[in-house]
């Protein structure tokens, strides 16, 4: 069922979307950190968002090069 590409490439922009969500939730996340006075919660704050940035990107980078792949098959 999901491998019809009438459902592939629309679960795939979403899955990009939200790839793309937490990656700008990650980067406000980061800018929100600075604000912070304790150096506890600025470290774990600041490692925490820079994960979620790198995991997000990661799986956008995924998506798309997943996409490029599908496009360039003779059959699609």
């Amino acid at each position: 069922m999901m491998n019809r590409p009438c459902f592939w490439w629309p679960l795939q922009g979403i899955l990009c979307l939200i790839s793309l969500f937490f990656t700008v939730f990650g980067i406000d996340l980061l800018v929100a950190t600075y604000g912070l006075k304790d150096p506890f919660h600025f470290i774990m704050t600041f490692f925490s968002a820079s994960f979620i940035i790198l995991i997000s990107l990661a799986l956008f980078a995924g998506f798309v090069a997943r996409m490029i792949k599908r496009y360039k098959q003779p059959d699609h």
